[in-house]
């Protein structure tokens, strides 16, 4: 069985031979068809997370194949994966048979392609939480978007319109306005209106500060992301007498919420009613997928495919 392997935090990932998994109780044995390819990958493999599986291990916190083995699955059924511990606390999704807890592992409609289905849960089920469980989105208010050209807030756009939100994105320069849908309207920080009932933010960085001039006194701003920087320098006078509720999301905390929202979401992605961009990596190719992740103004997820 092939896999991806890490050796050392922060050292290009290797493709090795290792032994297949056997069937355990509890346990499902899938075969990988695509396995994402995310900045979370990025944050464990470089030894800054919180918590990290034992090295050397395989990464990936996503993926989606087809069953074994099981207990609870039949073969052959067209699953998701993600969750309990892959890739953050034990090995994760990079390798030809993955052997998953039962509990990482949902049902795929036939309509969702494989690549879609290794994608879909982190960013839909990150702006549905944001938008709903954290920022507690009421019709017809007004949203911003930091970062609407990426993954999560692509999605964001697209479901706070579905809940009947009047929505917009910041840019921070026209490079970014030109990555946006056609339909999206973009606006820049000279031309901020301090309109914004909800930010939702996924790029963090010097970028944050900005985006907050354009939500109103008593509004709430949802962190969903670091892509543009880890570090932020706020005003907190600016901040306390304008009243903003900073809200980090935390995914691992909120998962069940998540996973309750999947098959919604699923549905939606079937009926092309959202739509998220993949891109695809042979499986040999993951630090390739790695550095083209980390690239600025990348679009979609990347995905390795087996």
């Amino acid at each position: 069985m092939r896999a991806v392997r890490v050796h050392g935090w922060g050292e290009p990932p290797r493709l090795e031979d290792l032994p297949e998994p056997t069937a355990a109780p509890g346990r499902t044995i899938v075969r990988m068809r695509a396995a994402t390819v995310g900045h979370i990958d990025r944050t464990v493999w470089s030894g800054a997370f919180l918590r990290h599986p034992p090295l050397p291990y395989v990464p990936g916190v996503e993926a989606a194949g087809e069953v074994v083995a099981s207990s609870r699955f039949a073969a052959g059924e067209r699953v998701w994966l993600r969750g309990a511990g892959l890739g953050t606390v034990r090995d994760g999704t990079w390798r030809e048979l993955i052997d998953a807890p039962d509990a990482a592992i949902g049902l795929l409609p036939p309509q969702v392609s494989m690549a879609l289905g290794s994608a879909f849960f982190s960013p839909c089920t990150s702006a549905w939480v944001a938008l709903h469980d954290v920022g507690r989105l009421q019709q017809g208010e007004r949203v911003l978007v930091n970062g609407a050209s990426g993954a999560v807030g692509s999605i964001a756009v697209q479901l706070a319109r579905d809940a009947g939100a009047e929505v917009r994105a910041f840019c921070v320069d026209a490079g970014a306005a030109a990555r946006l849908p056609q339909d999206v309207e973009a606006v820049f920080a000279d031309e901020l209106e301090v309109d914004a009932d909800l930010l939702i933010d996924t790029v963090g960085g010097d970028t944050l500060p900005r985006a907050l001039r354009g939500v109103v006194p008593g509004g709430r701003a949802v962190l969903v992301g670091y892509a543009g920087g880890t570090n932020v320098q706020l005003d907190l006078p600016e901040l306390l007498q304008r009243d903003i509720a900073l809200l980090p999301l935390n995914m691992f905390r909120r998962e069940a919420v998540g996973r309750a929202a999947a098959p919604a979401l699923l549905e939606r992605l079937a009926q092309g009613r959202l739509r998220l961009a993949v891109q695809e990596f042979p499986l040999a190719d993951a630090a390739r997928a790695m550095e083209w992740i980390a690239q600025r103004g990348h679009h979609g997820r990347a995905v390795l495919t087996s």
